[in-house]
């Protein structure tokens, strides 16, 4: 059977056409030429700027499946993952590195999520027995990773809070409502549209040696032997942990109890909440008997090697929404769409928050910001934050994860992850309706 061509072909090669046709008109060539330099700049810039974070966090990682963690996450929620993900070993580290991603998601962890959810496709693409070729295991997962429930939406609440919006927590719920309902369109059309599938796509069943491995015979060959810390280690280690208790409750007694609005509450979640999680996990690897800091510096090689490769799939995608947006050529499609955006009763001004969201991760936040900023309490203001909260980059997420382990066929993932942009949008409207 013929293999089709990944959308993205399509989408990417009519943005560089319409781009330049509507800057001929419009006599923008000159910002449209700018752009182009531009965006493939920012592209490698933002490359290079990941190095940290995937060194990081795969660093971190390393230490979780060392200590053995991963299985037991992996386990704990082994029912629900084995249903949308059938095809993956439940004992495999890709169904581990899934749940922490989708975590990290949900906590608003952006800079966290990405370099874990690098990580699961890394290891879903080890099962994968057509390369090159996204499994229903990699759309599923991209298509949630793009509509993930999001508890917390601290970047979009810190916006509000700089502005000084009366209650810049006001968000929280109805970004959790809008999430809730992409995510399960996302995982309902991924899962139809693999159905309906003409392309024969082989399963992608481990070995037999590692599908019937248990968690000590699959980590065996590479992982190093855990040698749990002495008496002097356990009370040095122990001792700060009660220590950092202590402070907490000092702050907390000492100096009073003081009382926190909405906006320090936020920030304090949004300070605190990082490094306790990378302190936990580096502890829980220490006390099972892990080498952290080789741990580390092992699992940090991959963050440069996923970095590299994934360059040319950003130059690509960031040049043509670049062009894109200086030629005029969105400004145009919202006018064009106007019409049906009002019988929803979507504010013009909201409009291109929503065409550019699945876009542009930074020129949605600059949006939002700018918006935000001329009136924060305003209904404009709580949708659009809402809307930050509750949808993702697309493009940029697709690009990335698939560039990464060079899938060049990404099937029914587009349309899954666009139905879910969709419907976090259309969500956000009528919740914001409701509650504002």
């Amino acid at each position: 059977m013929k293999k089709s061509d990944s959308p993205l072909n399509g989408i990417w090669l009519f943005m560089i056409l319409a781009s330049t046709c509507v800057a001929a008109l419009n006599g923008t060539m000159s910002e449209l030429t700018e752009a182009v330099f531009e965006s493939a700049a920012n592209a490698v810039t933002l490359a290079i700027g990941l190095i940290g974070a995937l060194a990081l966090w795969l660093g971190i990682i390393r230490v979780i499946e060392v200590a053995g963690l991963m299985t037991v996450i992996a386990r704990l929620i082994r029912p629900l993952m084995l249903r949308l993900f059938p095809e993956v070993p439940p004992e495999h580290p890709a169904m581990s590195a899934m749940i922490l991603n989708m975590a990290a998601n949900a906590l608003g962890l952006g800079n966290a999520a990405t370099p874990i959810g690098l990580k699961a496709m890394t290891e879903l693409n080890r099962l994968n027995q057509e390369p090159g070729t996204a499994t229903n295991a990699m759309c599923l997962f991209l298509a949630i990773n793009t509509s993930s429930v999001t508890i917390l939406p601290i970047s979009a609440i810190a916006v509000r809070a700089s502005a000084g919006a009366s209650n810049p927590g006001a968000i929280v719920l109805p970004s959790l409502i809008a999430t809730i309902c992409s995510t399960t369109v996302a995982i309902i059309a991924a899962k139809l549209l693999a159905k309906r599938s003409t392309e024969t796509i082989p399963p992608s069943p481990p070995p037999e040696s590692e599908a019937n491995a248990t968690p000590e015979q699959e980590t065996s060959p590479d992982t190093p032997p855990l040698n749990p810390p002495g008496l002097s280690g356990r009370l040095i280690f122990g001792s700060l942990i009660i220590l950092f208790f202590v402070a907490i409750i000092y702050r907390l007694t000492v100096e009073g109890t003081p009382t926190l609005t909405s906006t320090q509450f936020m920030e304090g979640i949004s300070n605190w909440l990082l490094p306790m999680i990378i302190c936990s996990l580096l502890l829980l690897g220490y006390f099972r008997g892990v080498k952290v800091y080789e741990a580390v510096t092992e699992g940090a090689k991959e963050g440069f090697e996923i970095a590299v490769t994934i360059i040319p799939f950003l130059v690509a995608i960031f040049v043509a929404i670049g062009m894109f947006r200086s030629s005029g050529a969105l400004d145009m499609m919202t006018t064009l769409i106007s019409p049906v955006t009002n019988l929803i009763t979507l504010p013009a001004e909201a409009l291109p928050m929503a065409l550019i969201r699945p876009l542009s991760g930074g020129g949605a936040f600059g949006l939002m910001s700018e918006i935000v900023n001329n009136d924060p309490d305003s209904f404009v203001s709580y949708l659009v934050s809402t809307m930050q909260g509750s949808t993702e980059t697309t493009f940029y997420v697709m690009a990335v994860y698939f560039g990464s382990v060079g899938v060049m066929r990404t099937r029914h993932t587009l349309p899954a992850a666009l139905l879910a942009d969709l419907t976090g949008i259309l969500a956000s409207l009528l919740i914001c309706r409701l509650t504002f």
